[in-house]
C-alpha cells in the first residue's frame, strides 16, 4: 500500500518559488557570496551554484509538513554551496528551513536545535581562533550564528509565544465551558425548586378540591353537596391567593413586591386544622425545642404537608398520625395514614409529591423512607424523614445529590401511581 504523502502548504510553495527565482536573479547577474578564485572553492563552474539553489528550493516545500527532513537535506545542500561561487539565495533560504524545523518541529527538535546551533557557533569561534591566531577567524563563529543559531532561537522564542496563546485560549474556553455548565446547574435547580414549591403550595388545595366535588357529584344529598361546595370554595380561593403571590413575586422585578415569609414548624397546627376542615382525622404530636434553621423547618412543613395531602388523595377512612421529635442533631419526622382498598373518591397521583420530599430530604443530607407498614390498627402508609438540624452551605455537590435522588424517586413514584400515596 503506497503512502500518501502530505500535501506542501500553499505559503511553503510560494516561498520556494520565490528563493529559487531569487537565486536565478542572482546568478545570472554573476552575484555570488565569494569570488570565483577563493581557495576554498573547490566545485568551480557557472552552473555548480544552482544544483545547491534547486535543492534548498524543494527542502522550502517541505519546510512545515517534514520540517526535520528538509532541515537534514538543507545542511548537505549548504555544505554543497560552501564549495562553489555560493548564492546568498540559498544562504536565505537555510536560515528560514532552520526557523522552520524550529516552529514546526517536534518538541523534542525544537528543543535541541538551538542547543546544537549555538555549540556549533561556538566551536567555529574558538576552534578557528585556536589554529590560526588571528582576529578574523572569529567571524566564521559570528557567520555560523547568523546563520543557524539566530534563526533556531528566534523560532523557539516565537513557538513559546504561540504554545502560550494556544494554552491560554483552551483556558478561556474551558473557563467558559464550566461557567456555561454552572448556569445550567442553576437553572436546572432553580427550576426544581420552583417546582417544588409550586407543587408544596396549590396541591393540597386541588387535591382537597378534586375529593369534594367526587363527593358532591356522586352523592344525592343537598346537605353533602351544600359543605363540599363549601369546603371546595375555601380551597379555591385560598389557592388562587398563593397562586397570585407566587406569580407576583416571579414577575415584578423591581423591590416593590416583599417574599411571602416561609412557612416554619409554628404553622403546622394551622395547616392541621385545614386537613381537618378537608375530612381528615389528623393528630398532630409535635415536640421540638429551640428555634431550628429555616431551611430545616421548612422541609419539614412541605414534607408534612405533602403527606396529607397523600392522605387526603389516597389514605382509607381512619386517623392520621402526624409526629415530629427533636433528638441530638436530628428532626425526625413521622406521617402515618390507614392503608389499603379505599371505597370513597380519590384522587389520581403523578409521583411528584415523593419525588419533591426525597429532594427536599437529600439537599439537606437526612435520611427518607416511605412505603406501606404493619401496624396493630391494620396496614398503614408511612412516611419517614430524619433532617439534620445542622444545615451546611450549599455545594455543587448537592445538586447531583439532588438528581441522583429525583431519578430514584421517580422509579419509586412510578410504582406508587399504581395505588400508593403519590
Amino acid at each position: 500500500m503506497a503512502v500518501r504523502l502530505p500535501r506542501p502548504h500553499r505559503f511553503d510553495v510560494c516561498v520556494a518559488l520565490g528563493g529559487l527565482l531569487g537565486g536565478l536573479l542572482l546568478w545570472g547577474l554573476g552575484i555570488g557570496t565569494r569570488p570565483a578564485d577563493e581557495p576554498i572553492v573547490l566545485w568551480d563552474g557557472r552552473w555548480a551554484v544552482l544544483v545547491p539553489l534547486a535543492v534548498m528550493a524543494g527542502c522550502e516545500v517541505l519546510r512545515r509538513t517534514s520540517p526535520r527532513t528538509a532541515l537534514l537535506v538543507a545542511t548537505v545542500a549548504l555544505t554543497a554551496d560552501t564549495v562553489t561561487q555560493g548564492s546568498i539565495a540559498t544562504l536565505l533560504m537555510f536560515t528560514d528551513i532552520v526557523y522552520a524545523a524550529v516552529l514546526y518541529g517536534p518538541p523534542a527538535s525544537a528543543r535541541r536545535i538551538p542547543w546544537i546551533t549555538g555549540l556549533l557557533s561556538l566551536a567555529g569561534s574558538i576552534v578557528p581562533f585556536a589554529v590560526w591566531r588571528v582576529p578574523k577567524a572569529l567571524l566564521i563563529g559570528v557567520v555560523i550564528g547568523a546563520v543557524a543559531f539566530g534563526p533556531a532561537a528566534t523560532g523557539w522564542i516565537v513557538r513559546n509565544h504561540r504554545d502560550a496563546a494556544e494554552a491560554a485560549r483552551l483556558r478561556a474556553e474551558q473557563t467558559a465551558l464550566l461557567a456555561e455548565m454552572d448556569r445550567a446547574q442553576a437553572i436546572a435547580s432553580e427550576r426544581a425548586r420552583m417546582a417544588r414549591e409550586l407543587h408544596d403550595m396549590v396541591a393540597n388545595h386541588l387535591s382537597a378540591i378534586a375529593i369534594h366535588s367526587t363527593a358532591a357529584l356522586s352523592l344525592d344529598d343537598p346537605d353533602t353537596s351544600r359543605q363540599a361546595l363549601g369546603v371546595i370554595r375555601e380551597n379555591s380561593v385560598e389557592g388562587l391567593a398563593e397562586m397570585r403571590r407566587l406569580i407576583g413575586i416571579l414577575r415584578d422585578s423591581s423591590d416593590d413586591t416583599e417574599p411571602a415569609p416561609a412557612p416554619t414548624l409554628d404553622g403546622l397546627g394551622a395547616l392541621v386544622g385545614g386537613a381537618r376542615t378537608n375530612g381528615l382525622d389528623v393528630k398532630l404530636d409535635a415536640e421540638h425545642g429551640e428555634r431550628l434553621p429555616a431551611p430545616v423547618e421548612l422541609a419539614a412543613y412541605r414534607i408534612v404537608q405533602e403527606s396529607l395531602t397523600n392522605a387526603l388523595k389516597h389514605a382509607c377512612p381512619g386517623r392520621v398520625t402526624v409526629t415530629l421529635r427533636q433528638t441530638d442533631g436530628a428532626l425526625a419526622i413521622a406521617v402515618t395514614s390507614p392503608y389499603g382498598d379505599r371505597d370513597g373518591p380519590s384522587a389520581p397521583g403523578s409521583g411528584a409529591g415523593l419525588v419533591g420530599m426525597r429532594e427536599r430530604t437529600a439537599l439537606l443530607g437526612g435520611t427518607f423512607e416511605s412505603g406501606p407498614e404493619s401496624s396493630a390498627s391494620g396496614g398503614i402508609w408511612a412516611v419517614r424523614v430524619s433532617l439534620p438540624t445542622t444545615v451546611a452551605a450549599p455545594t455543587p455537590a448537592s445538586t447531583s445529590t439532588s438528581a441522583s435522588a429525583s431519578a430514584s424517586a421517580s422509579a419509586s413514584a412510578s410504582a406508587s401511581d399504581e395505588g400508593d400515596p403519590a
